[in-house]
Formats: C-alpha cells, structure tokens, sequence
C-alpha cells in the first residue's frame, strides 16, 4: 500500500525536526482529513431533500425518539450538540417547510417543544435508510470485524475526551 499525506507529513517531520514525535499525526490527522471527505460524501442526500446543515440532525434525534417525536429545545440542544440558539435557527427552517412543529409543553403550559410533523416522520425515514446506505458503502473497504475493531477503538478513544461538561 502506498502512504497517505499523513505518513508523507509526518517523514517530513522526522527529516526536519527527528527531535520530535509526530506519529499521533497519523492518526488525528487522518481523523480530521476522513471527517472531512465522508462530510462531503454522506451530504448529497440532505441537500437535494433541501436541507441545511444540522437539519437532519435535528429530524434524526426527534425521530429516534419515539412517538410524540417531541424535544424541548434544551434536550435537542443536549441531544445534536449545538446551542439553543443553533436550534431555533434549525427549527424556524424545518417548521417553514412543513416538518416540525412548535406545541405546548402538556406537563408544562410554560414550556415549547419541537414536534416531528407527519411530513417530517415520512422525510427522516426516507433519508434515514439513504445515510445508513451510504455509511455501509462508505465502510465496505473494511471487513465486518474491521468495521467492530474501528468502532470499538474509537468508542475508547472518544471516552477518553473531555467534553464541554468536564
């Protein structure tokens, strides 16, 4: 196999600075390169469906729900990782067309939530069953126990994070 940028990189590293290590280069830089062209790949779908970035993120967490498809701004907040602001934004979109609507919080007449619309339940499920299409073409240069291992590397890797919460 003929190496990537990444090893290209990091040689140049070792050739310019032998001081240093740059071999996690091999993995977070191929990390950042590979998020970067499956976003490319994986958005296709979303966009000729007309939607922005984020909004099937957004239709995606009140579908997986379960019925009533129903969040309160703060839960999709928690649930896409975005602010509350980002949210608004997303729902003022989706609600335009149709795919989400605002309703009274029944344990709270205070509180709004975000409800997935009929329309919104058929487009998520549509697109949901092209992304899932895409991500296993995506994979299929791995094996079933390759794809396991990845995901299992990245699960610990992902752990040992610190998030916004820490």
């Amino acid at each position: 196999m003929q190496p990537d940028a990444i090893a290209a990189i990091v040689d140049q590293w070792r050739r310019e600075r032998p001081d240093l290590d740059a071999s996690p280069m091999l993995v977070i830089g191929r990390l950042f390169r590979l998020t970067h062209t499956l976003d490319q790949q994986l958005r296709p779908p979303f966009a000729d469906a007309g939607l922005g970035s984020g909004d099937f993120d957004l239709l995606a967490a009140l579908r997986r729900t379960g019925e009533p498809y129903a969040l309160s701004a703060g839960e999709l907040s928690r649930t896409v990782l975005v602010t509350t602001g980002a949210i608004t934004k997303r729902v003022d979109r989706l609600e335009a067309r149709g795919l989400v609507a605002r309703t009274v919080d029944e344990a709270d007449s205070r509180g709004r939530l975000i409800t997935l619309t009929p329309e919104g339940v058929a487009l998520t499920d549509t697109l949901i069953a092209v992304h899932l299409d895409n991500q296993r073409r995506l994979l299929a240069g791995l094996g079933e126990e390759e794809q396991a291992h990845l995901a299992d590397l990245l699960e610990r890797l992902t752990v040992t994070q610190p998030t916004s919460e820490d």
